[in-house]
């Protein structure tokens, strides 16, 4: 049973008079009340749904709805082009409330807010190599004087450019910036909604310090609000070590949603704080006890090989690992951090060598290198096996006539910082890198928020310098003194969260067989009231009961007072996913009692019409 206090005198008079204009009988406790209050000081503190437009009812649910079309079946937004939406006024609040709760925990970093233009020169992405590296998903165009510009998928270069033409001191540093705005990316298969779009809205804080002490200092601070951002959302998230990639630098760390539709793999230890990126997770190996052949005799195991090419189809790439495994176990990131210049894009690369080797009538191509890359799990040995028995029969696939006498052989059996070279997918059950006892379990998830330390990336190319006293200078590269004065390019970090992917992604999270379900930090209503038919005037009673009986905090109310049905209203409100929803039926006709749900917390309960906003208050702080 939960305690509840009773509401102040003051406004017990005010309640006693609405419910008395509308012939409501009172509980005792709002009877004995006598003082009064002015009906100056009464605000209309909540919204009606006959003035919020809100386009659900209409469309039907399919069977296994994907959590994007219940978004657009309850009226939260519309897709207006493959990969592009329109929000709509719900899913505005909720954009507009996650967007407050990140301006809150930037403000607390000490962060200005800007916003920069969507469009960005081609010329300053050319200075910095990013603009070949970035390939066909930027959005390119060209004005009427021929001048290239792209829509930008990112700001690293406007920014930078920005600040050093303002900033030249160490004085002005530490420095931090960020925008929420939007951006573009040209998807060659836009999926899931607001997962993963063509136009989105990020949020991106870019840090500027003038040693590296000092940026790992703010990457720190970052990390530790972005914790706090997340932990208010109350979601199970994790945080993963994680590859740069195309953004650059060599610290940076992934913020996951664990889920069925999630695109990324997290790899964690059930012993242990270990959390990984698949990208970059490892495993202690297991023994490789006698699956390596005898390397005198020549004896090349029964194995499997995946056929890889580079991006200048120059090398031909073989990998090799254990017959017990297949094709879908190759880890092409761990193939990558060994040869780079792997290219990724091929499902099926069989059809280029082949293309790269001429036909039946034209001489052998030459000057090919051919690479053979061999799991840990074959051992040493088999590589010396290989090279025994190098015929093409073995080393190259059928038709391909390739003059191995001409080639360049290389054999690479460990990774570039010299440890065991694993090129398959870490699996569930494998052992923890980082502890002795852990095992790893293997989770999809969507990727919420990104931080990266990028130290001289950008701050090199585009010319961000400062000058600092000498005895601060902690950088390596650091340009000669000029008397006690030394010049160094500033240390940058690059902090980004998704927000219209962490709208997707909380939507499909906490969706269940009824709709969505929001928590309170973004719900585009905390609470609606739902009256049943001949009770709408009731309804605004408690509606304004509840908008001004709150002490602690302006509740956001919603106030159902379409004409339609009660169960029609009923399930609609559990569609849009309202975290308490206050419903006016029986029981308040017969013993005025407010029925209060939350699917969330599986509560329902009756409660008088005096203890209403105490509860919902309670709902409200689990939520």
């Amino acid at each position: 049973m939960i305690s509840l206090s009773r509401t102040s005198k003051s406004r017990n008079a005010f309640i006693l008079r609405c419910l008395r204009v509308h012939g409501i009988r009172a509980s005792s406790a709002l009877a004995s009340s006598t003082n009064t209050l002015p009906e100056s000081n009464l605000r209309d503190n909540f919204t009606r749904l006959s003035n919020f437009w809100i386009p659900s009812g209409g469309i039907t649910a399919t069977e296994n709805e994907a959590t994007h079309a219940r978004l657009i079946r309850a009226g939260y937004l519309r897709q207006s082009h493959a990969g592009i939406f329109h929000m709509l006024p719900l899913g505005q609040k909720v954009q507009e409330k996650l967007e407050r709760l990140i301006d809150k925990y930037m403000l607390q970093l000490g962060a200005s807010k800007v916003s920069l233009s969507s469009i960005s020169s081609q010329a300053l992405w050319e200075k910095t190599g990013r603009l070949e590296g970035y390939g066909p998903e930027l959005f390119q165009l060209v004005d009427r004087k021929d001048i290239p510009y792209l829509l930008a998928p990112t700001h690293e270069e406007e920014i930078t450019t920005l600040v050093s033409k303002t900033i030249n001191s160490y004085k002005s540093l530490p420095l931090r910036l960020y925008q929420i705005g939007r951006k573009y990316r040209d998807e060659i298969r836009p999926r899931h909604g607001v997962l993963r779009s063509r136009e989105f809205v990020m949020k991106d804080l870019y840090t500027f310090d003038y040693s590296v002490q000092s940026a790992l200092s703010t990457y720190g601070q970052v990390r530790e609000a972005y914790s706090r951002l997340f932990n208010e959302l109350k979601l199970p998230y994790l945080v993963a070590e994680a590859s740069s990639g195309d953004i650059g630098g060599e610290l940076s760390h992934e913020y996951h949603l664990p889920t069925p539709i999630g695109e990324d793999n997290v790899v964690s230890c059930n012993s242990c704080d270990y959390v990984a990126n698949e990208e970059l997770a490892t495993t202690r190996p297991n023994p490789s006890g006698d699956i390596s052949p005898d390397p005198n005799t020549g004896e090349v195991l029964a194995t499997n090989v995946w056929r890889g090419v580079s991006n200048d189809r120059s090398s031909l790439i073989n990998v090799w690992y254990p017959a017990s495994f297949s094709d879908d176990d190759i880890n092409i990131s761990a193939i990558k951090s060994v040869l780079p210049e792997l290219d990724a894009s091929l499902n099926d690369s069989i059809a280029f060598w082949l293309s790269i080797t001429p036909g039946p009538e034209q001489p052998p191509r030459r000057n090919l290198q051919l690479v053979n890359i061999i799991d840990y799990r074959l051992g040493s040995p088999f590589a010396s096996a290989l090279k025994i028995n190098s015929s093409p029969k073995l080393l190259l696939p059928e038709h391909a006539r390739v003059d191995l006498s001409t080639c360049t052989t290389e054999y690479i059996t460990s990774s570039t910082d010299g440890v065991h070279l694993n090129v398959l997918r870490i699996r569930d059950g494998d052992n923890c890198p980082r502890c002795a006892s852990g095992k790893l379990k293997v989770q999809k998830a969507i990727e919420l928020g990104h931080t990266f330390h990028l130290g001289t990336r950008y701050s090199d190319p585009l010319e961000a310098h400062v000058k600092v006293p000498s005895n601060l200078d902690d950088s390596k590269d650091a340009s000669k003194s000029s008397g006690d004065m030394t010049t160094v390019s500033m240390q940058m970090g690059c902090h980004g969260i998704g927000v219209s992917r962490i709208i997707g992604a909380v939507a499909d999270h906490l969706a269940d067989e009824k709709g969505l379900n929001w928590p309170r930090a973004i719900a585009p209503f905390e609470v609606v009231v739902v009256p049943g038919k001949g009770l709408e005037n009731d309804g605004v009673t408690v509606s304004k009961y509840l908008a001004n009986s709150l002490d602690s905090r302006h509740l956001d109310l919603l106030l159902d007072d379409r004409s339609d049905s009660l169960p029609w209203k009923m399930k609609d409100a559990d569609l849009v996913g309202y975290p308490v929803i206050v419903i006016l039926g029986r029981g308040w006709s017969s013993d005025r009692l407010c029925e209060v749900q939350c699917r969330r917390l599986s509560s329902v309960s009756h409660v008088l019409l005096e203890d209403l906003p105490m509860y919902i208050n309670q709902l409200l702080s689990q939520l």
